[in-house]
């Protein structure tokens, strides 16, 4: 598998993943201001959310940009599978 693809495979899960956190978001029943106060835990802890999701994938894109070629153990990695007791990356 090429990087690009992986790269592309990566995008489109986390994509999956910031639209299935966005799902337990409710519209406020009303237009003012206490109204919105009670969605703020949830709209803090999805904030919170997606920065560390935002935080990983820029990480994934900085290791594949500097990546000359995919091994099969990095796949496995990606997919977040450990081998033998540790999470083994190999490029060269």
């Amino acid at each position: 598998m090429s990087k690009q693809r992986l790269e592309a495979f990566t995008d489109g899960v986390i994509a999956v993943i910031i639209t299935i956190m966005v799902l337990d978001m409710k519209v406020p029943q009303g237009a003012d201001f206490a109204a919105l106060r009670s969605g703020l835990p949830v709209f803090l802890a999805y904030a919170l959310s997606f920065t560390n999701v935002v935080i990983f994938w820029n990480n994934h894109h900085h290791m594949l940009h500097v990546t000359e070629r995919i091994k099969g153990m990095v796949l496995w990695a990606n997919l977040g599978r450990q081998h033998h007791g540790t999470t083994r990356l190999y490029f060269v």
